[in-house]
């Protein structure tokens, strides 16, 4: 019966996140470039416009239930979609380059956030988005730092932005710099921030270079940042437990307050570690992995539906401009450092 109520309860929502994530996924296939998640939250801003004023409260629930839970469920699922062990065996190679990047991306959304005064969930949001896996990351994280939707969409639309410019340019500079098919592949991989536009510049690459094959080493290279979601996403965890311990301490002092480390830990990391550990173990085939990928990019989409339809555009717009400079010196950053690791390492 208590479960029947609460199906109930959060089915309205549910549905209008999918019939606005529908229409997202199938335009994303259409436009790899821009990508599912990105439509979702413009379609969910958009509804959301066009439904100010009325009663939403029986959609809530659903919403809040897509925006978190399915979120964490599209993290868990994508884990199905990491073979450590050919990880290990392709992408050792470009290991120095993914370190680097990462490390210089947090390093700069740090020293910005400091030095502008831009939220802190924000600026781990893009320096994480921006650093490992764009969207993906984000899902992971935000969860983890307790983001709320207006933060998430301010993080996945700086994301998209210089995911757009990279796909476009960066074949173009690749070439100008005379980088070689393993050269741009690395490069792709290590300095684009999303999957599909990663796909997309490696793409671009491969049909201005007859013969060349950098898709599969760019992806490859992608889905071994995408296993640095771990180590961060479990520090994030540790730092915010320390950081409600002290408060929990604070607030007992006070008469007030308690800590419990189960409503803090990620356990849907651990869920996505053991997804890959059985995608490993197991050899699980492509015609298994395939469609739990699908499953997990779409459940992103959703809870992106979601997370557009808590968002206040107006309030996005008007608070967007450090977000974008955060960005923008991020994905130089990245840049600059994935070219100088290569030409350190003789790969370029």
């Amino acid at each position: 019966m208590e479960l029947a109520q609460t199906v109930r309860r959060i089915a309205p929502g549910i549905v209008l996140c999918l019939l606005i994530a529908l229409p997202a996924w199938l335009l994303g296939k259409q436009f790899d470039v821009i990508g599912g998640p990105v439509f979702a939250i413009l379609i969910g801003m958009a509804a959301a416009l066009l439904l100010r004023g009325r009663d939403l409260a029986p959609l809530a629930p659903g919403i809040t239930y897509t925006s978190k839970k399915i979120l964490q469920y599209a993290v868990i699922l994508l884990g199905f979609g990491l073979n450590l062990a050919q990880i290990a065996q392709v992408g050792a190679t470009s290991l120095p380059i993914i370190v680097s990047t990462i490390g210089v991306s947090l390093v700069i959304a740090f020293v910005l956030c400091r030095a502008l005064k831009i939220p802190g969930k924000i600026s781990t949001l893009v320096g994480v988005g921006s650093s490992i896996c764009g969207g993906s990351a984000i899902a992971a994280t935000a969860p983890v730092i307790d983001a709320d939707d207006e933060e998430i969409a301010q993080a996945i639309s700086v994301i998209f932005l210089f995911n757009i410019i990279a796909a476009l340019v960066f074949p173009a500079l690749g070439a100008a710099l005379g980088l070689s098919n393993e050269g741009f592949g690395l490069f792709a991989g290590t300095a684009v921030n999303d999957t599909s536009s990663v796909t997309a510049a490696a793409a671009a690459w491969d049909g201005m270079h007859p013969g060349a094959n950098t898709l599969d080493t760019a992806t490859i290279v992608k889905l071994t940042r995408t296993l640095a979601i771990i180590p961060i996403t479990l520090v994030l965890a540790l730092y915010q437990a320390r950081r409600a311990r002290r408060a929990a301490e604070a607030g007992a002092a006070e008469g007030a307050g308690s800590f419990d480390l189960k409503k803090i830990f990620p356990y849907f990391v651990l869920l996505f570690v053991l997804a890959s550990i059985v995608t490993t173990v197991f050899a699980l085939p492509v015609a298994v992995t395939t469609p739990l990928k699908e499953l997990s990019k779409f459940f992103i989409v959703m809870a992106m539906a979601a997370i557009g339809l808590n968002t206040d555009l107006v309030k996005l717009v008007r608070t967007g401009g450090k977000p974008i400079l955060m960005g923008l010196c991020c994905w130089i950053g990245i840049a600059l450092v994935s070219l100088g690791m290569q030409h350190v390492l003789g790969i370029w």
